[in-house]
């Protein structure tokens, strides 16, 4: 693979990744004359990414994209000189990069000692302290009781916000009131059961999240390709991200970059790293986080320097220099779409892509691994695709944007297009406010955006749509021809044959044929369980003293045992669905008579997942005594 001053030949790239993350780097790899390795569950067999991959090979049976062995055995088998890990599943799994770099191969992303520095909140706490940057006031040290809680909110004032330091995304965060919620909140008993460790801070009400796109190679060049404002959230999960950061105060960018600078030279940071910060409307600029990896609206910042981020990664990964980075130009938005409803409070939608239509014209690229007839389950990120519109002005690219929702056409699940149409016609986004800045904070959407879109009205799209039919035929031509898609040896290939030589002549139906694509699952993390499912027939309540998961999810933590006593109001599992816990607390006081799952499970909506005794049911040690 061609590069710049670089000192070691990477031609073969594996891509520990799934959906428009792993298809964005295939698209690099070849860009740049190499070979992309890709690996696939059976979900993924007739995805895009693993289409367009120049080799696709399976996973063992039961693994999946976090299982780091079988990773690496397959990167060994291949031949592979560098592995890619996008983002999610293995991106901050030092112990894998490790592994990697000890089989004499690349890891594309920062050393091992560099992702421990900054991996979870609490390290980066400290980390950012070394360096000279001002994190959110806070107490970095572990917290375990709400007595610390309650002496840190009598300084500082509530709200305060427990963070969970191995959370992201903003999983793991519960935001306290008063000291009644300290007292009460199931956060703690929620990361003892679960083995995490918990942080403190103040919960800023009122900020922007802006943050920096960097880069540092391995001779110490550094750069901020660009700034980007990431200000319009969810649940502390973004949707709209822009670049650079419009209406900053006078001379926050310069102390943007100088953070970010220190931030990564406190660790010898090598890579691409983005460096998140909160900004008060009084100018303070508290540190978030680094993420070591490549971030999902990274998109905006190539748009508007022209730079290839994957590129930038794989050739310092070569021990090749940063070179130049473009001066920023224009401006450019991105808009994520999910399978979320804004109708009711942006919650989960499910269920087959029935139509799929995403924009183009001036200025619109889409990233996107989903195809029609795709099935989106609530196991994994909601997330479809991101629209990103550029412009040579803010004002151009939001006209852009707004042009390239009307032409987006998703039927089958319900996305959040509605959403992103009202804000695009907010001035509080649109336009500067009365001092000079973006009117917006991190809550804005959900204190002003969604209750504005909380009539049935407001629905995005149909929610429902005719599935294609399986049966689907076409008359077979006397020199027509189609692809099959075919794996053999655990290798994904592609077989033309003659049309109506597996059917006989005429009719032939379209099983593992394109254009004619059966629905594929998509996003799941294991198969579905046969058996012990509880029915549940029209929302029908579950039996007395069973108490079933709300809604398809993964059970993530299990706080109490058989025989064990609880009383209303107690954590009992933590489920996560599309990225956001799901707390489940006993609706009485009771003995908890049976636990029917186990962590890391998959469960469908109404599935049991323990018995509790009734109220009033006498427990083993009344009927003994």
């Amino acid at each position: 693979m061609p590069t710049r001053a670089t000192t070691r030949v990477l031609d073969r790239v594996l891509i520990a990744n799934r959906g428009e993350i792993a298809l964005r780097v295939v698209r690099t790899v070849r860009d740049l004359g190499g070979t992309s390795i890709l690996p696939y569950t059976p979900e993924d067999l007739m995805s895009p990414a693993a289409e367009l991959a120049d080799e696709a090979y399976a996973l063992p049976e039961g693994s999946g994209y976090t299982d780091a062995e079988a990773v690496l055995a397959l990167a060994r088998e291949t031949g592979a000189q560098a592995i890619h890990p996008g983002y999610g599943f293995l991106s901050e799994n030092d112990s894998f990069a490790q592994a990697v770099i000890d089989a004499g191969i690349a890891w594309v992303g920062p050393s091992p000692s560099a992702m421990r520095a900054l991996g979870d909140k609490m390290s980066a706490r400290a980390t950012a302290e070394r360096a000279g940057v001002a994190p959110v006031p806070g107490i970095t040290d572990s917290v375990t009781d709400p007595a610390t809680v309650i002496a840190f909110a009598a300084e500082h004032g509530y709200p305060v916000a427990l963070k969970r330091t191995d959370g992201g995304g903003g999983r793991g965060i519960t935001v306290l009131h008063d000291d009644d919620e300290a007292r009460t909140t199931p956060a703690f008993a929620s990361a003892e059961a679960g083995g995490g460790t918990l942080i403190l801070e103040k919960f800023v009400t009122a900020a922007r999240h802006v943050e920096t796109q960097c880069a540092r190679d391995g001779h110490g060049a550094f750069a901020v390709v660009s700034t980007r404002d990431c200000t319009l959230q969810r649940r502390n999960q973004k949707l709209f991200e822009e670049a650079p950061a419009p209406f900053l105060p006078a001379g926050t960018h310069e102390r943007l970059v100088e953070a970010s600078r220190r931030l990564l030279e406190t660790v010898s940071y090598v890579g691409v790293a983005t460096c998140e910060f909160l900004l008060t409307p009084e100018g303070d600029l508290w540190f978030l986080e680094v993420n070591p990896r490549l971030q999902v609206e990274h998109c905006v910042s190539e748009e508007v320097t022209g730079t290839d981020l994957v590129e930038v990664q794989l050739r310092i990964a070569a021990g090749g220099g940063l070179g130049e980075v473009p001066e920023v130009r224009g401006h450019s938005v991105e808009l994520r779409i999910t399978c979320e409803d804004p109708a009711t409070g942006m919650s989960p939608s499910t269920g087959t892509i029935t139509r799929l239509r995403w924009p183009a014209g001036p200025g619109v690229r889409i990233e996107s691994g989903v195809v029609e007839g795709d099935v989106v389950t609530p196991l994994f990120d909601p997330m479809l695709a991101k629209i990103v519109v550029t412009g040579a002005s803010r004002e151009q690219a939001l006209a852009r944007a707004r042009r390239a929702l009307r032409e987006t056409v998703v039927e089958g699940v319900t996305v959040c297009t509605a959403l992103h149409e009202h804000v695009l016609s907010r001035p509080e986004l649109t336009g500067p406010d009365a001092d000079g800045g973006l009117g917006v904070t991190t809550r804005w959407i959900e204190s002003s955006v969604l209750p504005a879109l909380s009539a049935p009205a407001a629905a995005s799209v149909p929610l429902i749509g005719e599935v294609p039919s399986a049966g689907t035929s076409t008359v077979a031509g006397p020199r027509t021809r189609s692809s099959y898609v075919i794996e053999i040896n655990g290798r994904r290939l592609s077989l033309t044959l003659p049309d109506g030589i597996l059917g006989g002549p005429g009719a032939r139906h379209n099983i593992g044929a394109r254009p004619h694509r059966a629905p594929q699952p998509l996003r799941s993390r294991s198969r579905a369980r046969s058996g012990g499912q509880l029915a549940v027939d029209g929302g029908a309540p579950a039996p007395e003293g069973v108490i079933a998961a709300p809604m398809q999810a993964i059970v993530t933590r299990i706080c109490v045992e058989p025989g064990c006593r609880v009383h209303e109001g107690d954590l009992l599992v933590v489920l996560e669905s599309m990225k956001m816990e799901n707390y489940v607390h006993a609706p009485h006081d009771g003995l908890v008579e049976a636990v029917d799952v186990s962590a890391g499970q998959t469960v469908s909506a109404g599935e049991e997942l323990l018995r509790l005794s009734s109220p009033g049911e006498p427990t083993d040690e009344a009927q003994e005594a």
